[in-house]
């Protein structure tokens, strides 16, 4: 459920701000309202995260060589003196070690640049052989300017006469040579096929030998940022320390004040801040408020105000929370919380996509691995493993009831599974076995776009508007038999007068009511500005029915592929190839259950974040409730 919040506002004296703070941290209840915070303080801290967070993104990259331990291996008695303690610096100290980790990329990054423009030079005199800018000068200050020329070879006898030139060499195409003139001036005769080379700012030579020793000092800079990794933990840690720095500065320096003034010194300095809070946390903020002496007042949540979220679930139903975690969504504070929901379908679902005991059963079998290591470490079963092992378990039960299991044809399996499959989905008629599973889909799809309309009744009945969700629910009844009859099957499903009673008096009551915000009148206005959306709104419901079609196609495919696969590796499994066959098998069904898993995300997903919650009016606004306090969450 969503945990009903309060909205509180204190006032404090503005000499004691940084004290009421602190003790807001420590208390760790109150979400601030959002502020923005100014002042050299703050500008330090987020200097000095940026530069922590930018040295550990080049740290947790580096390739550690295998001969190297990493700091947990490493005795503290090996441990360099100045590398002592690595996992209790100080921050200032991490951030000096940040510095340097920052002065060494810089310094590589200069250096691969110059390794750059060197092998640019070196690959324009490539065939020239070495060329060195300071000869051409000596010679000039005797009186004789050189110019670097480049000549098809077949061009080269149309240089005037009047240019000297001194040939370098030549290869099938091209002719490199030197030219001058009597008066030392650059030709201006030349043939237009000649090339004029500029000379290069430093010698072939010492390019190279620059390009030489920046790559012994990059190796060198590797070797010290490695040297470095053994504080990666130190790093996050005063990462972390930082973040909550910033974060008590922000609000600090945000915070609104007041003050009288008199002569040029302020009087009275009064600072507020606004916050929000579960409710059931109150009567401990009033109790601090009084000891700490704050002038405070507590009310509901208006509808203006951006109110965070709070999830409060039992443990099976926080099973979710991985996939609402890896998703980003977070309801509305106004909003419904369908965790339950999202939890009872989403599994539904991936039993489906997968759809295949086999797969359910390796997938059970990963999770009671995950966590009986878990518990063996002394460490609760992971949240993560407890949603992998439902979600095997459901996997398991749909391939039971379909009789799939790694692929392999029904006929082939032995009669066990065949007795303990359902009839309805398995029965001797393809077609019909075909129709029913397209029917389940659609029914999912009544049971839950249902459960949405009913919710909505449930929200608004006590007001007339609940009659415009009961429309909705009468005309997603009526488009449920429109399916069966368009889809599935005109002759087990025709269209009765019932279709169009249960469709048309759910169009006109959600027609006049949708809108409702007490008056009728008003509200059937609203409907006609909106004539088209409502009209393709009917659409949208046959639409989104239909749509439920894809947990058994998506099945479907995969059925076809694990299939597939068998029929490929069974030729080599009954000869001295099986080892190839093996390993056919391995890779094909564990591509497959890796592309169902693609599926689930894609499928899966949408079914309750898009077609369900777009029937419950949802937009996924919310933002999840994070307390000042004085670790993160």
């Amino acid at each position: 459920m969503i945990v009903p919040m309060k909205k509180v506002s204190i006032v404090v004296l503005d000499r004691e701000r940084k004290t009421a703070l602190k003790k807001l941290r420590s208390l760790g209840v109150l979400h601030p309202e959002k502020v923005e915070g100014a002042g050299s303080d703050l500008a330090a801290f987020r200097d000095s995260y940026g530069k922590i967070e930018s040295a550990l993104t080049i740290l947790e990259n580096v390739k550690v060589p295998k001969n190297r331990k990493s700091a947990k291996q490493v005795p503290a008695e090996q441990v360099p003196a100045e590398n002592k303690p690595p996992f209790s610096l100080s921050p200032e100290e991490v951030l000096k070690k940040a510095e340097h980790v920052l002065a060494l990329g810089a310094e590589k990054k200069a250096l691969e640049e110059d390794i750059q423009k060197n092998n640019r030079e070196l690959d324009r005199f490539s065939k020239w052989g070495d060329v060195d800018p300071a000869d051409i000068a000596w010679l000039a200050e005797k009186g004789l300017r050189f110019f670097l020329y480049e000549i098809p070879l077949e061009k080269y006898a149309d240089i005037p006469e009047a240019v000297s030139t001194v040939e370098v060499n030549s290869d099938r195409q091209d002719m490199r040579f030197l030219a001058f003139t009597l008066d030392g001036t650059r030709p201006q005769d030349m043939p237009a096929d000649a090339f004029f080379v500029s000379l290069p700012e430093k010698s072939t030579r010492a390019c190279r030998e620059e390009n030489s020793a920046a790559a012994a000092r990059i190796e060198q800079i590797g070797e010290e940022t490695a040297a470095s990794v053994i504080y990666l933990e130190a790093f996050k840690k005063t990462l972390l320390f930082f973040g909550k720095e910033i974060e008590f500065e922000t609000i600090h320096s945000g915070m609104d004040g007041d003050a009288e003034e008199s002569n040029g010194k302020k009087w009275n300095a009064l600072a507020w801040l606004t916050g929000y809070l579960p409710a059931s946390e109150l009567g401990k903020f009033r109790k601090a408020a009084a000891e700490e002496q704050w002038a405070m007042s507590a009310d509901d949540p208006g509808e203006e105000d951006e109110v965070p979220t709070l999830l409060k679930n039992s443990k099976l139903v926080s099973l979710i929370d991985p996939v609402m975690d890896f998703l980003g969504t977070v309801p509305g504070y106004r909003e419904y919380d369908i965790s339950n929901w999202f939890l009872l379908f989403f599994a539904i679902f991936f039993g489906m996509i997968f759809g295949d005991g086999g797969y359910g059963a390796l997938l059970v079998l990963a999770a009671i691995g995950g966590i009986i290591s878990s518990v063996s470490k002394g460490k609760g079963a992971p949240q993560a493993m407890m949603l992998l092992l439902l979600l095997g378990i459901t996997t398991m039960i749909w391939g039971t009831l379909t009789c799939s299991w790694f692929g392999i044809p029904t006929e082939q399996l032995p009669g066990f599974f065949r007795d303990i499959s359902l009839p309805l989905f398995t029965g001797e008629d393809p077609v019909r076995n075909t129709q029913n599973l397209q029917i389940f889909c659609f029914t999912l799809a009544l049971v839950q776009l249902s459960i949405a309309h009913i919710k909505g009744i449930v929200r608004n009945i006590r007001s007339p508007k609940f009659l415009g969700d009961l429309g909705s629910l009468l005309l997603l009844w009526g488009m449920y038999t429109v399916v069966l009859s368009m889809v599935v099957s005109s002759e087990r499903f025709p269209m009765s007068n019932v279709t169009f009673i249960l469709a048309g008096t759910g169009f006109a009551l959600s027609f006049i009511f949708a809108n409702y915000e007490g008056s009728v009148g008003k509200s059937i206005l609203e409907s006609l500005k909106n004539i088209v959306s409502v009209l393709l709104g009917v659409v949208n419901v046959f639409s989104d029915i239909v749509s439920y079609i894809r947990l058994w196609a998506v099945a479907l495919a995969g059925g076809a592929i694990a299939n597939t696969v068998n029929t490929m590796a069974g030729p080599t499994l009954g000869n001295a190839l099986i080892f190839a066959g093996v390993l056919l098998l391995a890779f094909g069904h564990g591509l497959n259950m890796v592309l169902n898993v693609l599926s689930v995300i894609v499928h899966g997903v949408r079914l309750n974040t898009l077609e369900f919650t777009s029937h419950l009016g949802m937009s996924w606004s919310g933002f999840k409730y994070a307390p000042f306090r004085e670790e993160a969450s």
